[in-house]
């Protein structure tokens, strides 16, 4: 699997991380500037690590990673098994972060692989119609969880357990995210 932070990283308390620290065979791309975005460099950092990968892996994204995941699929992918698309930002939002301005506009085209996109109801970065209306273009899954906020630390989501159901559902396997010992 692979986690695909947003904009400054996911930080240590971030559902990403913890993820991260409890799945065995998760590791985070690392983008070349956490702090500016600029979507050549992360697409390019994302296609690195897909390649890198021995099978097609599981992409796990959140806000501007998300972002990155449907910009490199319609460059070409390589094969991956599927994406959990989390809190998509709209960049075309007046709230979007103008430091992440490279990734407008996001694409439109159906997505190479399955795929789920789960939104907030008050996601101050994207309007659930919104991030609705890009699952059904992205060929997604659409998952509202309710309000909760862009589904981050801020937003009250450090262990996030009906992720871990969610992504579960994706795979087709259950997922052990019990503490490491």
């Amino acid at each position: 699997m692979l986690i695909i932070p947003g904009y400054t990283g996911s930080g240590p308390r971030h559902w990403q991380t913890l993820w991260e620290q409890k799945l065995a065979f998760a590791r985070r791309v690392e983008m070349p500037d956490w702090d500016h975005p600029d979507r050549g460099a992360w697409v390019e950092a994302l296609d690195q690590a897909v390649a890198g990968s021995a099978e097609p892996p599981v992409l796990i994204a959140h806000s501007c990673g998300v972002s990155t995941v449907v910009h490199w699929a319609v460059q070409g992918a390589r094969p991956v098994r599927a994406a959990l698309l989390v809190a998509p930002a709209d960049t075309g939002s007046p709230s979007y972060p103008r430091e992440a301005l490279t990734f407008h506009p996001l694409p439109g085209a159906r997505l190479p692989f399955p795929s789920i996109v789960v939104a907030s109801s008050n996601d101050p970065y994207c309007t659930l119609e919104r991030a609705e209306a890009l699952a059904r273009a992205w060929g997604s899954r659409f998952v509202n969880v309710g309000p909760s906020g862009h589904i981050n630390v801020d937003a009250g989501f450090g262990p996030w357990p009906e992720g871990e159901r969610i992504l579960a559902a994706l795979t087709g396997e259950p997922l052990s995210l019990a503490p490491p010992p």
